[in-house]
């Protein structure tokens, strides 16, 4: 979402047929559809020159995927990267700062400290991609500093480590499903199904900003044990084999508005083991947010209804932020660099050899998962900055 080119995807089991079907009989801008994730479920010939195979259905993906059918840079990026011969991999690394060179007025490497010797290493190079994942993004360019950047490295305005934003997934709703007790699935289905955001979807109309996604899926509970009473062995086996009942569960994925006063900074007293300041983590939810929740909870509930789903429950779970995922802002992308740190190529405005290019650089979270997105804008940057190099401009 939006569409493109996709694998072919995992099949609705039984019971998330009916529910599509369903749905879409009573709402004509919901559109329930089959998750698109990072699984291999028909790999093609890239796929295999890089080494990786079929997704096996086991739905462990988060464990590492020894088939390579689940998407990371260990199965697929890394890879590639070795093949070109110009790889090398420091591990145990640290990364401390950027190093900014006064008199040549530009970032002439990294430092990091070996995480298990605690040296301190200077690397030298002539353009630097920041890719630590938002917040730590964050963290190393605010420790970045120097006589030019005594805030952090390009933080001439004092908005580096503000505007921080993530996703919300406070809502969620389940329920039980009637039926289909002659039916069942086979193997573990690592995608789960989705709903795009059908809220302020093309103008805005509702009473809060910004919209949600939801992720859902259908499932049969297991057997109870309970049923065997005392017994053990066979009556045991027997009880705990026997399927239960069917149930669906959703919960939603919600933007949040990156706002000022929502910021990352540096703590002035307490530093890590290898002597780096913590990051100190500010960030709060607003009306905004609760509207959004509140309507999320009210119309799943109707759709879950319209699916045919009994004993419906809604749950709020009232995490706090940094429970969620998909960390956001920080070190905004813009044209005005009163207004943000970075130019439209992902380069700091003050310091044009350093290239932010993960979450950190996001100006607003939109509601689908962003991963895709960072490395795309990896990919132009880089381009960008290959030509550049070529032609003297860094």
């Amino acid at each position: 979402m939006p569409d493109g080119e996709y694998l072919p995807p995992f099949e609705f089991n039984c019971v998330e047929k009916e529910v599509q079907k369903n749905i879409s009989k009573k709402y004509k801008d919901r559109f329930m559809i089959q998750g698109r994730w990072a699984q291999l479920t028909k790999p093609t010939q890239l796929h295999l020159d890089q080494g990786r195979g079929q997704c096996q259905s086991r739905d462990l993906c988060m464990r590492g995927c020894m088939f390579g059918g689940y998407f990371s840079s260990v199965s697929s990026t890394l890879p590639w990267a070795a093949k070109t011969g110009n790889l090398t991999i420091r591990p145990q690394s640290v990364v401390h700062s950027i190093i900014y060179d006064e008199k040549k007025k530009r970032a002439v490497g990294v430092r990091v400290i070996d995480s298990v010797s605690h040296e301190q290493i200077d690397y030298y190079a002539r353009i630097i991609f920041m890719n630590a994942s938002a917040l730590n993004s964050n963290l190393i360019l605010l420790n970045s500093t120097s006589s030019r950047f005594p805030n952090g490295i390009g933080n001439d305005n004092d908005l580096l480590g503000r505007y921080i934003c993530h996703h919300n997934y406070r809502g969620s709703l389940g329920g039980s499903i009637n039926g289909f007790e002659d039916k069942y699935y086979y193997g573990r289905k690592p995608a789960e199904s989705m709903m795009a955001n059908f809220r302020n979807f093309k103008k805005l109309d509702m009473d809060f900003v910004g919209g949600y996604m939801s992720f859902m899926g259908c499932y049969r509970n297991k057997g109870d044990e309970n049923e065997a009473g005392n017994e053990i062995g066979a009556p045991l086996k027997n009880a705990m084999s026997k399927a239960g009942s069917w149930g669906m569960y959703m919960y939603m994925q919600g933007e949040t508005v990156p706002k000022y006063n929502n910021r990352v900074y540096l703590s002035k007293t307490k530093k890590d083991q290898w002597g780096i300041p913590l990051l100190v983590t500010d960030v709060s939810y607003d009306n905004n947010d609760e509207l959004l929740l509140k309507d999320f909870l009210t119309q799943g509930a109707e759709m879950l209804d319209a699916a045919g789903v009994k004993n419906i429950n809604t749950h709020d779970n009232k995490w706090a932020p940094g429970r969620d995922i998909h960390e956001m802002g920080g070190c905004r992308m813009g044209r005005d660099p009163k207004t943000s740190l970075l130019n439209k190529w992902n380069q700091l405005h003050h310091c044009e050899n350093v290239f932010v290019t993960d979450g950190a650089c996001m100006t607003s979270t939109a509601n689908q998962s962003p991963s895709i997105l960072y490395m795309a804008l990896t990919a132009r940057a880089a381009n960008y900055a290959v030509d550049a190099l070529k032609n003297g401009l860094l």
